[in-house]
């Protein structure tokens, strides 16, 4: 690595010059403790990673959305106090999927994992749950969230994309062995976005009335039917339409097939967490439905298109960090990365007050201590600016022991999670492609993966051979054979 003069560099420094201290891990109490506001380095990465790009989406750039409803069919009342996830409850939702790489203008049918974003106008204020169309992520600390998104961008001298680059990072990080299954499989490719799952894929806090706390993972599951491209078919509809996904469910709609997915949620006991056999919080893994059973909540349908597609869509603003009474977040280290992430993206590309906007807007009425900034709309007109305050305006004051927190305690570290008794970064990937594939989605996936290795060089090369041999050691033995060992 070498500086603008040229000068070599010995490892990587701040924008300020001085040494950088961890480029992986993000600081936390401990190694299952949270992520914290004086970690600068990260707060100073994300930041910068955020204001990239002017005004597209840094990742997620490409896709589309509607408008729906999400009903609650059953009674969950004894995990949660959320008013939206109470029996009987209707709640207004947006949906926007995409894909996560290309660029605005790519097409909607390329191999890449699928946003799957909701924000939902409950009565308590706007929940956002902005997850995939797969369960589990490509890494677990947000420090690497901007490195592993750039390799899959574009190379800064040609501008072109590059496997070399992607397989680089891929193996460089074998946590990401999970989602890179997933990815060279069938969920890589889906037909529409209507015949897809969603997931909420971070672990979340569920609350009830009595103040009792579980650990979720949301499910949403297609009642269409899950349904695939084959590699020829996504490369030719690339070619014809490369907004066929958008096209598709704008037309569905529009005919009156209003797309619908039966939600989920697996429920973890708060003091399962401790001992479970994998770290719960950890978004390159799943839970066993086994260990912890689907519990139907409700139906969530789409049924109107938006008026504005610029209004409505574009300048939608998702961040998991918006949640309601009865919700909150996890030790997720993404979760709480992208909880900060998230919102200050928004601020960067659509505006300072981008909540104002009729779409982000929740539909409750607002008392909040943000003020001014740039296309301010709402305002307090002269009430007081400032809390406390003694001209009547409220204020909160909450003290003590938060309902939606947990316990966490050590010392400041930059580590690993801890392991739990089945932890390890290709197990549950092997299971996959032994236990879930069958032998034409092995094969498939073979072909895939070969596919993927064009212009992929030693040493990175073997490396490729070796990641998929420590997820499978057939299915990497037949990766080496077909990709041949010519560089």
């Amino acid at each position: 690595m070498a500086d603008s003069s040229g000068k070599s560099l010995g490892k990587s420094t701040t924008g300020a010059g001085a040494p950088a201290v961890s480029d992986r891990n993000s600081l936390t109490i401990g190694p299952d403790g949270p992520i914290l506001l004086h970690d600068v380095h990260f707060l100073e990465q994300m930041a910068h990673f955020n204001r990239e790009k002017v005004p597209e989406r840094q990742p997620h750039a490409k896709g589309a959305g509607a408008f729906g409803e999400l009903k609650i069919t059953e009674d969950v009342s004894k995990y949660t106090k959320a008013a939206l996830f109470q029996k009987g409850a209707s709640t207004e939702v947006l949906a926007r999927f995409s894909t996560v790489a290309g660029e605005m203008g790519s097409p909607d049918t390329w191999r890449d994992v699928r946003g799957f974003s909701l924000k939902f106008y409950t009565s308590e204020g706007n929940y956002d749950l902005v997850g995939n169309n797969t369960p589990v992520f490509f890494v677990r600390d947000p420090m690497k969230f901007p490195h592993f998104i750039r390799s899959q961008k574009r190379l800064p001298d040609s501008g072109l994309r590059d496997s070399h680059m992607q397989w680089d990072f891929w193996t460089n990080n074998p946590e990401t062995a999970h989602q890179v299954t997933y990815l060279m499989g069938e969920r890589g490719l889906p037909r529409t976005w209507r015949h897809m799952n969603g997931y909420g894929s971070h672990t979340f806090m569920w609350v009830n009335a009595q103040g009792e706390k579980f650990w979720v993972k949301y499910h949403f599951h297609t009642n269409q039917g899950m349904q695939f491209f084959t590699n020829a078919e996504a490369e030719a509809m690339s070619g014809r339409d490369a907004d066929f996904h958008r096209r598709d469910l704008f037309a569905a709609i529009q005919r009156g097939e209003h797309p619908s997915w039966t939600v989920a949620v697996q429920v973890m006991p708060y003091a399962d967490a401790r001992t479970y056999r994998f770290n719960p919080f950890d978004l390159t893994k799943t839970w066993s439905h086994k260990d912890y059973p689907l519990i139907k909540v409700g139906t969530m349908t789409l049924n109107r298109n938006p008026e504005n597609f610029f209004a409505q869509i574009e300048q939608a603003a998702f961040s998991p960090g918006n949640t309601v009474p009865g919700i909150g977040l996890s030790p997720d280290r993404m979760l709480l990365g992208r909880a900060f992430a998230y919102n200050d993206a928004q601020r960067a590309r659509i505006g300072t007050n981008f909540h104002q906007l009729p779409v982000n807007r929740p539909k409750v009425p607002l008392q909040t201590y943000m003020f001014d900034g740039n296309m301010t709309y709402e305002h307090s007109g002269n009430a007081p600016v400032y809390a406390p305050n003694s001209g009547g305006r409220p204020w909160a004051d909450q003290t003590g022991s938060v309902e939606d927190g947990w316990e966490s305690d050590g010392e400041m570290v930059r580590s690993a999670y801890t392991l739990h008794a089945e932890d390890d970064d290709f197990g549950q990937a092997g299971h996959l492609v032994r236990n879930v594939f069958n032998d034409a989605q092995r094969a498939q996936l073979v072909d895939q993966v070969v596919a993927s290795m064009g212009g992929v060089r030693s040493p990175v090369r073997e490396r490729v051979f070796e990641y998929w041999k420590n997820i499978d050691a057939e299915v990497g033995r037949a990766i080496e054979a077909k990709a041949g060992s010519g560089k």
